[in-house]
């Protein structure tokens, strides 16, 4: 069963094991996979691989919930990410250092935290790195000076005791991606081989064109890209 949500979302597992599952793809072993980046045409063609637009995913700007922060700029979040501003207090906060949590996948490809900052070298380097999403929330909610980032699609249960805040005072929404308000998201696709097989297929526009993503997407605040509202 396809999980496209959560701890155990196959959006999850990176986009190099979700080409990896892509390529994989045989008579005897039906399969695909999911990138939560824009991939370019010359990964593509050398990959071998077919991509299917499925949404855009709200990125949540994340802080502890004691945390009495509720709104940042957009150049705010970009300084203190970028390490020029390091105290609550210059944000309008209390007086403590902030705590940089980030997760800075796939750096070879566009989108996702690139729409924060550009390149990882544009972080700042007194930061704490994670590799998973997990690991982002398990410490954001373990340090209450704790500042991350993560996508929509995180379910956050009674032990997360993490917050996304707006930026200029918009919250992350479908709506607002659909109109340019919210800055910061990536691009979820699926992936197949060259020659996906019908039943591969069936299963793909399901999640592009189906009922049940609809209420996903409406739930996790995902743009769906095949739909007549969608971003073109």
């Amino acid at each position: 069963n396809l999980q496209l949500y959560g701890k155990n979302s196959n959006l999850g597992m990176g986009c190099n094991a979700g080409i990896k599952l892509a390529q994989q793809h045989s008579h005897d072993h039906q399969t695909f996979g999911f990138v939560c980046c824009p991939l370019s045409q010359q990964e593509i063609d050398k990959k071998k691989i077919i991509v299917y637009p499925l949404a855009n995913e709200p990125i949540l700007i994340l802080v502890n919930k004691n945390n009495p922060i509720e709104n940042l700029s957009i150049d705010q979040v970009r300084n203190i990410f970028r390490g020029d501003i390091t105290n609550w207090k210059d944000v309008g906060g209390w007086d403590k250092p902030i705590a940089v949590v980030t997760r800075l996948h796939c750096k070879k490809r566009p989108g996702h935290w690139k729409t924060i900052l550009p390149s990882a070298e544009a972080f700042t380097k007194e930061r704490i790195n994670v590799s998973s999403a997990d690991e982002m929330v398990k410490m954001v909610t373990k340090f209450d000076t704790a500042f991350g980032h993560t996508g929509s699609t995180w379910i956050f249960d009674e032990n997360s005791n993490v917050k996304a805040i707006s930026i200029d005072n918009v919250v992350a929404s479908a709506d607002n991606l659909k109109n340019k308000t919210y800055p910061f998201y990536r691009k979820l696709s699926a992936v197949t081989s060259m020659d996906p097989s019908e039943d591969v297929l069936t299963i793909i526009k399901k999640v592009q064109y189906g009922k049940s993503f609809e209420a996903i997407a409406k739930k996790y605040n995902l743009l769906p890209l095949n739909s007549a509202s969608a971003i073109q």
